[in-house]
Formats: structure tokens, sequence, C-alpha cells
């Protein structure tokens, strides 16, 4: 197919079909969310074991999805993408029947590999499914949709399934789909890697996975039990393997990430902005999640179905993006949709205790309709802007930074919150109460469930207003850092919207710099 040449029936068929292994991927971030309970009854898990159950899948998801980008590049999307769905069919399966916390810790690791398989390789198919690129700004747009329905479906498919099932069916709904896929894949989706891939760098897979597995989970570790030594150590060790995995790129004949691609406007300023707006998204989950439950006591399940209001919003979000980008530069699109962020983020700072859920839930629906238009634009400048070969890898890349997006909104917002939190807190509570207040809204909920009513009402008022008063904080923190991830971004990305490589003119790789024998180029 050539870079003119449009896509038909067959390509936008194709399309449902990688929209199978992104939305059950995307889903399995938040579907444990009410299945933890029931787990831990039936297996007998502590508290460190739910943490591993719950980040495992997570953690080896970030670190293996720069290896896997690059390996299907190499080895061909489509290939990678079948082995993917048969190892995230068969784990799921065995998810499902885990027998103990060690089974089911080590099936979730497994799906964070099948996972960085899947992800990375739906996106660069579509940049060899769609060449037209006002069609492949269609196709990511709704690609986009379809990962953020994920999210949001994943709690509520939750709450229903273990309502009529025992809490495997969260993890054995993902097998038929896999199945689908696996036979469905070869007829409609086309094979693709790169011309000359040369030897897979085993040592920069490492490296890569030693610089940002250490990462995450520092800053994951001091979001939720404050600052110690090893998180930070383990930022510290991080940063180090991700010096040693640039230099490696620099001197290596075939590197994993051609670091060349950073210099693209369009490019490395996309990488910026979807991480920011990755972070704003997460960090008002945690909040949103909490005010819900806690401070308008909804149960679990109902929480999440009014948290699917918001996407009446969000559902015209990206093709809406997709049409103002075709009429003027995309920077200002981009620029108008963080401002429109920024205005969900302003209808939180005046949520109250006493608010209408109107209230809450027409903020998160701002917001999030804002950000979907912003990583809609920067996916498709990201996958756009670099030749189709490099597709795999610079797909890879987005995700990693999507990923610690999610880390820091977590760990920034979180941190923001939970210092306003407890000034707030008054110094005169009694002292039987004192510390699960201060520890926070969850905490303090669950004392109260233990205490006379007169105290325990004072409690729940008490952490009520100290909570909804974080969350303005944080909800002034997020506006103002998105007002001015507007302006920088629109500055940045300015006049970038022409300058993609066509398929049929790749942008050319940089010429290999010679390498020194040492141990690093041995390998």
């Amino acid at each position: 197919m050539s870079a003119n040449e449009r896509a038909g029936r067959k390509e936008w068929i194709a399309l449902g079909v990688l929209a199978l292994p992104l939305l059950l991927v995307s889903m399995d971030v938040s579907v444990l969310y009410f299945a933890v309970p029931f787990i831990s009854a039936d297996l007998g898990v502590n508290a460190t074991e739910q943490l591993w159950i719950f980040d495992i899948y997570g953690f080896v998801l970030a670190g293996l999805l720069i290896t896997m980008g690059s390996l299907g590049d190499r080895i061909g999307r489509r290939r990678l993408l079948l082995f993917g769905a048969i190892g995230f069919g068969l784990a799921s399966i065995a998810a499902a029947y885990a027998q103990n916390p060690e089974q089911l810790i080590a099936a979730r690791a497994v799906l964070g590999i099948g996972g960085a398989t899947l992800m990375p390789s739906t996106l660069a198919l579509i940049r060899n499914l769609f060449h037209d690129p006002k069609q492949r700004s269609k196709a990511i747009a709704f690609w986009s949709a379809v990962m953020m329905g994920g999210i949001t479906l994943g709690p509520v498919l939750g709450g229903f399934l273990l309502e009529h099932f025992w809490w495997g069916s969260v993890f054995l709904i993902n097998t038929p789909a896999m199945v689908l896929l696996v036979v469905l894949a070869p007829m409609l989706l086309p094979e693709f890697k790169a011309p000359v891939g040369g030897r897979f760098d085993l040592l920069s897979s490492v490296l890569s996975l030693a610089a940002v597995l250490p990462v995450i989970w520092g800053i994951k570790e001091l979001a939720a039990n404050g600052a110690s030594a090893l998180p930070v150590v383990a930022i510290v060790a991080g940063l180090v393997f991700g010096v040693l995995f640039v230099q490696r790129q620099r001197s290596a004949a075939h590197p994993m990430v051609e670091l060349s691609m950073f210099r693209n406007r369009a490019f490395s300023g996309s990488l910026a902005a979807n991480t920011v707006g990755t972070l704003a998204l997460v960090g008002n989950a945690v909040f949103l999640t909490q005010y819900l439950q806690l401070v308008h006591g909804l149960s679990p399940l109902k929480a999440a179905l009014w948290s699917l209001a918001p996407s009446v919003l969000v559902g015209g979000a990206a093709p809406l993006a997709t049409a103002l980008a075709a009429k003027m530069d995309r920077a200002y699109v981009i620029g108008g949709a963080f401002v429109l962020a920024a205005s969900g983020y302003g209808v939180l700072t005046q949520v109250h205790v006493d608010s209408s859920l109107v209230v809450p839930l027409v903020g998160a629906g701002l917001l999030a309709a804002g950000l979907v238009m912003v990583m809609t634009l920067v996916t498709e400048a990201v996958v756009g802007s670099v030749a189709p070969e490099r597709a795999g890898s610079a797909s890879a890349v987005m995700e990693t930074c999507a990923e610690f997006g999610g880390a820091l909104g977590i760990a920034i917002l979180g941190s923001i919150g939970t210092a306003v939190y407890r000034s707030d807190v008054p110094a005169d509570l009694p002292a039987t109460v004192a510390a699960p207040v201060h520890d926070g809204l969850p905490a303090a909920t669950a004392a109260a469930a233990h205490l006379p009513a007169e105290l325990a009402d004072t409690v729940l008022t008490t952490a009520r207003h100290a909570f909804t008063h974080s969350m303005n904080a944080v909800a002034l923190v997020g506006a103002l850092l998105l007002l001015a991830t507007a302006v920088a971004t629109t500055l940045t990305l300015r006049g970038t919207t022409h300058t993609n490589p066509t398929d049929d003119e790749p942008a050319p790789a940089a010429a290999p710099e010679p390498e020194e024998p040492n141990l690093l180029s041995a390998v």
C-alpha cells in the first residue's frame, strides 16, 4: 500500500480486531479493584501479597514496553501480537484458577509480559494499516477512545462479574477475546518488520528494564509510605541505568531506540504532553474514587457506575479533536484541550462535603474530555512523526512515558493532597482517634465503624472536610499545571503539523558510530 492509498473496509475491520487486545489490556489495570477482598478471603492473601497482586502487572508491563516495541519491529509486529495474545490468554486462565498468592502473582507477571507485547503492537500496526494521514488520525482517535473506555469499564465489569460469578471470572473474561484475536489476526492484519532489524540487543533490554522498574517502584513507594531511604536509592539506581541505556543506544550498531527521534519537536513535545496528561488524569482518579465512596458513601459498584457519567462528554472528545486538527494547526487544538481539562480541575476546586454529585462528575468529565483530546492528537503525532519501521519502538516509548506519568500523578498530586489533609486535621482530637484520622480518610472511615455514634460522627466529619479541602488544593495545582502545559505545548508543537515523514520516504536512520571492543559492544 502506497502512502497515498486509502484504507478500505478490510483495514477498518482489522482496526476492530486490534481493539480487542487494547480493551482487555487497559481493563486489566483496573478490573481487580473489587476482586481483591474475595481473593484475600479465598487465598489467604496478606497485605504485602495484596500489593504485589495489584502492582506486579503494571511494573512488568512498564519495564518491558521498550523491549517489546523494538522486538516487534525486528521479528514482525503481527507475530509478536499473536505471541502476546496466546501468552495473555493462557496467563488469564492460570490467574483465574490460582491456588495460592504466589501462583496469582506469577500469573499477573506473565499477564504484564503479554500486555507489553500487545500495546505497542496495536498502535504500530495502525501505522501500517492506515497510510493516509486523515484516516490514520481517525483510527488513532478510535484507539484512544478504546483505551480510555477499557480503564473506565474495568471496575464496572469487575463489579458485575463478582456479583454473579467467582473472582476468577475477572481474569477468565480475557480468554475468549484472545482466541478470537488469534483466529482473525492472520486473515486481517498485515505483517510488518523493519527492513534492517539487526541483532536483538539483549543488553539494551536488560538496561531498559533496570532503568524503568526501580524508578516506578520508588515513586509509588514514596507516594504510599512517605520519604524513606530505599525508594530514593531505587530511583537513583534506575536513573543511573537510564544513563547507561542512553549511552548504549548511542554506541550500538542497531539501537533499540533511535535517539534521533527525540530531535523531532513533534515527537518529543508530544511525549511530554502525554506524560503530563496521564499525570493529571491518574492523579484525579485517586481522589474522585475516594470522594464518591467515602464522602458520599456510595458502594464500590455504584461509584463505578456513577463514574461512567462523564463518558457522555468523553465519547465525542477524540473525534472532535481529530476534526479540529484537520482544520487548524494541531498545536492550538492541543493547547485548547489542555485549557478544557484545566477548567475541569477548576470545577473540582468547588467540590465540598455536601456538594451534589453533579459537581465532581462535571469536573471529572471536562478534565477527561480535554485529556482524551490531548492524548488522541499527541499519539497521532508520535506515530506519524516517525518512519513506519520505527513505529513500534516509538509507540513503546510513548506508553512507557504514560506509565511514568501515572506513577507521578499518584506521587506528586497524592503527596500534595496528603500534606493539605494533615494540615487540616485539628490537633485537639481525642487520642483514641487522632492516629487513624491523621492517616487519611480510608483509615478514619474504618476506625469510625467501631466507635460510639457521636464520636464516629466527629471523626467522619473532620476527615471528610479535610479530604475535600485537600481535593480542592490538588485540583488548583492540577489546573495551574495544565494551563502551563497548554502554553508550553502550543509553543513547542506549533508548525509541526505537516512535517511527518511519508511511508514512501522514511526518515533516514542516523549512521551508526563505530563500536569499540568493550564489554557493552560484545553483548
